[in-house]
């Protein structure tokens, strides 16, 4: 069984947001589930910091020894960071998905952005 943090949001997608920090901003990552799909990631592709993105949009990939798959934007906004830990350790991404495995983190382009995604109880539904 996959494990599902009660505290973040989910997308469809299988990404995952945190709530908001005191500057507005989200950090993003893949689900428990997206990367035991994937098996072993070998390289991840994320937007460079200072690029504008707009929700459900492809702005990335994670490739792994078996496939590679997209990255979707959880939200619109601004890339305020990306985990450059991942550019010489993606199998971070397998050992701690929730936590040094992150992708990026995001300023929305609105405050009540993650609203509108998946609650982990609707994300273990759609899993399930």
């Amino acid at each position: 069984m996959s494990i599902i943090p009660e505290e973040l949001s989910y997308t469809a997608e299988h990404e995952w947001v945190s709530a908001p920090n005191a500057d507005g901003v989200v950090r993003v990552g893949i689900t428990d589930f997206a990367q035991d799909a994937l098996g072993d990631v070998v390289y991840a592709q994320m937007p460079e910091v200072g690029t504008t993105i707009k929700a459900n949009d492809v702005i990335g990939e994670v490739e792994s020894t078996k496939s590679v798959s997209d990255i979707y934007a959880p939200v619109s906004g601004e890339v305020v960071s990306r985990n450059e830990a991942l550019d010489t350790d993606s199998a971070l991404i397998n050992s701690d998905p929730y936590g040094e495995g992150w992708l990026m983190e995001i300023k929305p382009a609105e405050a009540d952005a993650i609203e509108s995604l998946l609650s982990a109880s609707e994300y273990e539904q759609q899993v399930g």
